[in-house]
């Protein structure tokens, strides 16, 4: 694939995503079909929850609830009446999280009896459903409920006053809550099987990249703990707007990991210069910002979100510039992180978007974490693995270039046999009586002013393929100087110098020169370095004598006997 085709697919997915937010299409995610429309008042003095329902012209139910700011509110529900179901008897109210010091609930019957049902800090935590929704069971009457009234104190107003409110039947209350079930029990599995996985890998390969994904992964976990609301079923004690404080910890922890896997995930010459600086201080504003939202808040509660937001624009211009040089360097890994990041980009961008009030929220989009990042992670999985591949395709090249240097390091690079150093590095490993034999090619100076330099190349290129083909396998050659080979093989090896003379007398020589030499050859233990010594001193002296003799023949020396 082309480096540049995933990259062009991210563009136009953002490209595609900027056109939804601005013609309003966006709404069609993140909106749910029981959601019931709300109209808003500020709270004044003396106000009551009958004088409220009595005067629906105090509400306003055109301006977006983000504008009226944090404070003190009333909201209530548009219309008067709810459809009629088979179990109208029993209702169950549901709404959106968020923070809030105290919310006070009001269910008006068509009798037109009231009944409240109070949520504090703590309050609310005790009635969290999964997907961090407060639930509220409204009691069995004769008459249906026909109008819902929230009082919110201490609204800090960031995402809305009252998100996502419904009235429901029990039968689909508990339809919802196996829907978010479902979507937190899978991602928590999935987290729990990368993460085992990933820090398997680090704990095998060592690669820091391994480790950020390892931080996000944690980091993700704990937020689903959180956003989910089981965080309140396991401390039910715990104020709701502190776990709401834990979902901005693990949020920036997530973005600045997962910057910092980019940043390890890629080669080094992606973030050269500026872009490796830039990364960094974006992960340490990612950090500092959550870390202000979740000591200061709700001092300035909405400027701290804003810059929480305003953060995470950074990190995705950063993942931008960071593709972009990737594409412009070409690394092998641009297309399986552009696969594996795009979906998070995409619900990044949308989760942004709905922090600058652009779209409106739902179900979908506040869980766009969960399910963009359970896609990433079984996307990342398979990038990580191709990481891994490549690591472990350049550490085996890279032993191979150590092998073939060794190799060339231990070969003679004419003849392809063992060097001198070589040759006596192997022999020592040898047990039991050895013979050696050391091969003179004769009247080589003539040969070479006769053929040249690179005839009498040849030539010893073809003695050493004669040789190779005389002695068995496990005989060590070598070429122990300019004309001169050793070999070493085991005293009772079918072997003979004859034998190895009778074979160099046969080998085809270059120019059809006839080429022959002369053989020394000794028998003895090689177990030390006197050993060779004493044995190389027997096989050159049985070598002169077959020179001296005539040449073109074998001479060998008394057998050597073994040192007690």
């Amino acid at each position: 694939m082309p480096p540049s085709r995933p990259y062009l697919h991210v563009l136009s997915l953002l490209a595609l995503l900027a056109c939804l937010v601005w013609t309003g299409r966006a709404e069609a995610f993140t909106t749910t079909q029981s959601s019931l429309k709300l109209c808003i008042a500020p709270v004044r003095a003396g106000d009551t929850a009958s004088a409220m329902l009595a005067r629906p012209t105090r509400f306003d139910c055109t301006t977006p609830h983000h504008q009226f700011g944090p404070g003190d509110f009333w909201a209530v529900t548009a219309t008067t009446g709810f459809p009629k179901s088979d179990d109208h008897a029993r209702s169950v109210a549901r709404f959106a999280s968020l923070w809030q010091d105290r919310v006070t609930l009001y269910a008006l019957y068509a009798d037109g009896r009231i009944l409240d049902f109070t949520f504090n800090g703590t309050g609310a935590s005790r009635h969290l459903r999964i997907g961090a929704m407060i639930e509220q069971d409204l009691p069995e009457r004769a008459v249906p409920v026909v109008r819902l009234l929230w009082r919110v104190d201490g609204s800090a107003n960031i995402r809305g006053i009252v998100n996502r409110a419904a009235l429901e039947t029990p039968n689909t209350a508990i339809t919802n809550d196996i829907l978010a079930t479902v979507v937190y029990a899978g991602f928590a599995g999935l987290c729990l099987a990368l993460l085992v996985y990933n820090f398997a890998l680090w704990v095998t390969l060592r690669h820091r990249f391994q480790l950020a994904y390892c931080a996000m992964i944690v980091s993700l976990l704990v937020y689903a703990f959180s956003s989910s609301g089981l965080f309140a079923y396991a401390f039910p004690d715990i104020a709701n707007n502190h776990r709401i404080r834990i979902n901005y910890a693990m949020l920036s922890v997530c973005g600045a990991s997962a910057l910092l896997f980019a940043r390890y995930f890629f080669e080094d010459r992606v973030f050269d210069g500026w872009l490796k600086r830039a990364s960094y201080a974006v992960v340490a504003v990612l950090l500092a910002t959550g870390a202000a939202f979740v000591i200061l808040a709700p001092w300035h509660i909405a400027q701290l979100d804003l810059m929480f937001s305003i953060a995470f624009v950074a990190e995705l211009v950063m993942v931008v510039c960071v593709l972009w040089r990737a594409w412009r360097q070409r690394s092998d890994f641009l297309w399986v992180f552009a696969i594996g990041w795009a979906t998070p980009v995409i619900f990044a961008c949308l989760r942004t978007a709905n922090s600058f009030h652009l779209i409106g929220s739902g179900f979908w989009l506040d869980n766009s974490t969960l399910i963009a990042m359970s896609l990433e992670a079984l996307l990342s999985s398979v990038a990580i693995a191709y990481r891994v591949h490549l690591l472990c395709r350049e550490r085996d090249d890279s032993r191979l270039r150590e092998l073939a240097a060794q190799l060339l390091a231990d070969t003679d690079p004419l003849t392809g046999l063992r060097n001198r150093r070589s040759f006596l590095q192997a022999i020592g490993t040898r047990a039991g009586d050895q013979q050696l034999m050391i091969a003179d090619v004769d009247h080589f100076k003539q040969i070479n002013e006769t053929i040249g330099h690179d005839g009498g190349d040849d030539v010893l290129r073809a003695v050493a393929s004669a040789l190779r083909t005389a002695c068995p396998a496990d005989a060590l050659i070598a070429r122990i100087g300019g004309e001169e080979f050793a070999i070493v093989v085991a005293a009772g090896a079918p072997v003979t110098p004859n034998a190895v003379l009778e074979t160099l007398r046969r080998e085809p020589m270059p120019y059809d020169l006839t080429v022959t030499a002369s053989i020394g050859h000794c028998t003895g233990p090689l177990d030390t370095e006197s050993d060779w010594k004493r044995m190389y001193r027997c096989a050159d002296k049985a070598l002169f004598a077959a020179k001296a003799a005539g040449r073109d023949r074998v001479r060998g020396h008394v057998t050597m006997s073994r040192v007690a």
